[in-house]
């Protein structure tokens, strides 16, 4: 890996945020998905979480167009399964909806533990999602149309968000494990090695501070041995 790469993936976990998210509640058009997962990604959103109750519409390997090897989707089959992940986070649960109670989405301190429920492109979020949500957020809008399209609303809270974070001084300081990190650091510096390994079933090894493999003989000796899964010519 270069020294150019490993600084940019080591700059990319310092400034992920763990307690910032969104939910896509059934949101199943492509390029929606792709979009929010690349936005998630530019604002330092660590992993996202979607409720898919057809497994048909769960997202591709190839949607976020490389993104989703930063941003983890977390799937879920309903509401009630990820409103138990929210409320062990101790995060604020907020929904995109238009009703008598709703507020102007900036006027949210982000800087808390927050979701934001998205709702898909045509019935909007669920009545699952409206009832776990302990406040309605809009997008004010001065023209004819009412709503936006599920990415671009999307996109316009996720950088409101990323902006308060920012004044508040909340990137730049890892709040990722180790573990993770170095996962990442070996999956995106040293991807053939990585395939290998999991070809291979072998253990990562450690990257060091220069973002180079640091791994025994014995590591690089499994490595070299033929590939016992490997189909025969």
């Amino acid at each position: 890996m270069s020294p150019e790469r490993y600084a940019r993936i080591n700059q990319m976990l310092d400034n992920r945020q763990t307690d910032l998210t969104l939910c896509l509640d059934t949101v199943h058009k492509t390029q929606n998905i792709a979009a929010v997962i690349r936005t998630a990604d530019a604002v330092g959103i660590h992993q996202i979480h979607a409720v898919w109750p057809d497994a048909d519409m769960r997202v591709s390997g190839n949607t976020a167009s490389g993104s989703q090897q930063w941003v983890k989707t977390i799937q879920y089959n309903c509401m009630s399964e990820a409103a138990k992940a929210f409320n062990s986070q101790g995060m604020q649960v907020l929904a995109t909806n238009f009703s008598a109670k709703a507020i102007d989405f900036r006027d949210i301190d982000y800087t808390k533990p927050t979701v934001v429920i998205m709702g898909n492109e045509r019935d909007g979020v669920s009545d699952a999602g409206l009832a776990i949500a302990s406040q309605h957020i809009i997008i004010p809008m001065l023209g004819m149309v009412q709503s936006l399209n599920v990415s671009v609303a999307s996109a316009l809270i996720m950088y409101e968000a990323q902006r308060q974070r920012e004044q508040a001084g909340m990137y730049g300081s890892r709040q990722l494990d180790e573990a993770y990190c170095q996962k990442m650091l070996f999956e995106q510096g040293h991807p053939i090695y990585a395939k290998a390994c999991r070809r291979k079933n072998i253990p990562y090894p450690s990257i060091d501070e220069q973002g180079q493999i640091a791994a025994d003989a014995t590591w690089w000796q499994r490595m070299r041995e033929p590939d016992p899964n490997a189909e025969e010519a």
